[in-house]
């Protein structure tokens, strides 16, 4: 949608819009829209399409992986890396590598820029050094900006930070360049996205809970909680592999593993009271932790004695992990009378017509609709005084959808002038106000 806009109305990548807040511009505080920009620069070049989104984040997300493969590599075992990679691809990654969100798009640039950044710590030739720390900076710019709870990951950083072994001079040169780059994502999330909605009057997107609201949502939704973790993650069999590295990590102090999950869980608990009552009920909350979860997997199955095992186990992961999530690889047939909304309603209506949908809080089909306007429940669709309020801000047309994002109810007081199996149509004036028209 913010793609879209940015095509049809204005290519401001500082002024996101999105379709769904009526009579206003759609201008709003989001996530900096960083992919919905590539998005409209692959559109100007090939026209646009709905799927160009997916593949934009596939290959991002695609070279994500390469990343991990070499940043695992540097500390780890080849094998271990190697497993790894196939648990992370496998995951929730599998899914949401292919949708048009920015979750393992973000990820994947912070994963690249923790290699970059490792990288400066590591190298010894001056001018590479430096090239590697401006990757790092830019790199992680790019991926806190596009989804701000990826960054807590850059914890691992304090392992180089407070290491003896590392010239202070240094320390202080990337804790600096650190500060630069970290300087665009305040100024994005902690002065403009307020003053978007300040200014145009919209709010949409979630800042977060405060931690003490945050942490008791959690506390009342614990088994959902957990569930993110040994279900959605990595599912059963990823998350028995991921029990068992930890678990032979404590049992032979292996200090590596360990610190590793001790300062990314920790830091990773702020995300998840920030988040709250979201973070059980939304999947892609838990994708910043998935890699981590996957290295240790990856550990666990190489300290299975017979490596035999080990292969049938990460074969068994990777199809269970792709099996429960098979349900990706088809368009919903519930959903498909979507794709014809927007051309009957441009037979009955203009493209600048403003429209209600009773999708609740979902915009998609609004989206297919391709018009702007305002979703909302049937209950409050069905209030006289509700809609009364609407039409004086332009409201046209009702769209009431009979299945999929929406249920059917009787509108019998409005005009009705489209229906069919999925969905009516109503202008939003009433029968009595039309032969009033009329009779004038």
């Amino acid at each position: 949608m913010v793609a879209r806009n940015f095509y049809e109305i204005d290519a401001n990548v500082f002024y996101p819009r999105i379709d769904i807040a009526g009579e206003l511009t759609g201008i709003t505080g989001m996530e900096f829209p960083l992919l919905n920009y590539l998005i409209y620069l692959v559109s100007k070049i090939f026209g646009y399409q709905h799927w160009y989104g997916r593949l934009v984040n596939l290959i991002v997300s695609s070279f994500g992986l390469w990343f991990f493969y070499k940043l695992s590599g540097k500390y780890f075992h080849n094998k271990v890396s190697f497993y790894a990679t196939i648990i992370l691809a496998v995951s929730i990654w599998f899914q949401f590598s292919r949708k048009i969100m920015p979750d393992t798009f973000a990820m994947s640039f912070i994963i690249a820029s923790i290699y970059y950044g490792t990288n400066f710590f590591e190298t010894k030739l001056q001018q590479k050094k430096y090239l590697h720390l401006l990757c790092y900076v830019m790199l992680m710019m790019l991926g806190t900006l596009s989804k701000l709870p990826s960054a807590y990951v850059l914890v691992v950083f304090g392992i180089f930070v407070f290491s003896k072994q590392i010239p202070l001079k240094e320390k202080l040169i990337f804790v600096f360049a650190s500060a630069l780059g970290l300087t665009p994502v305040l100024i994005w999330y902690f002065y403009w996205v307020p003053h978007l909605v300040d200014t145009y009057g919209f709010w949409h997107f979630f800042m977060g809970e405060g931690f003490v609201q945050g942490f008791r949502e959690i506390m009342q939704n614990i088994p959902e909680t957990l569930s993110k973790f040994y279900d959605t993650a990595l599912k059963f069999t990823g998350f028995a592999a991921f029990l068992f590295g930890l678990i032979y990590a404590i049992v032979k102090r292996d200090k590596t593993v360990l610190l590793l999950f001790l300062l990314t869980f920790f830091s990773f608990c702020v995300v998840i009271g920030k988040a709250g009552f979201s973070f059980p009920h939304h999947d892609y909350y838990v994708i910043p932790f998935v890699p981590v979860m996957a290295i240790i997997a990856g550990y666990g199955l190489t300290k299975i004695p017979y490596s035999k095992i080990a292969i049938i186990l990460l074969i068994f992961i990777s199809i269970e992990g792709i099996a429960n999530q098979q349900h990706d690889f088809r368009l919903k047939e519930k959903d498909l009378y979507l794709l014809k909304l927007e051309s009957e309603l441009d037979e009955i209506s203009h493209r600048d017509d403003l429209i209600i949908i009773n999708s609740s809080k979902y915009p998609t089909p609004m989206y297919f609709a391709h018009r702007k306007g305002w979703v909302n429940s049937n209950e409050m669709i069905n209030d006289p005084s509700y809609i009364n309020e609407l039409k004086d801000k332009g409201l046209k047309f009702i769209v009431i959808l009979k299945s999929g994002f929406g249920t059917e109810i009787k509108l019998e007081q409005y005009d009705r002038v489209l229906e069919n199996e999925d969905y009516c149509i109503y202008k939003a004036l009433t029968i009595a106000n039309k032969r009033s028209s009329i009779d004038h």
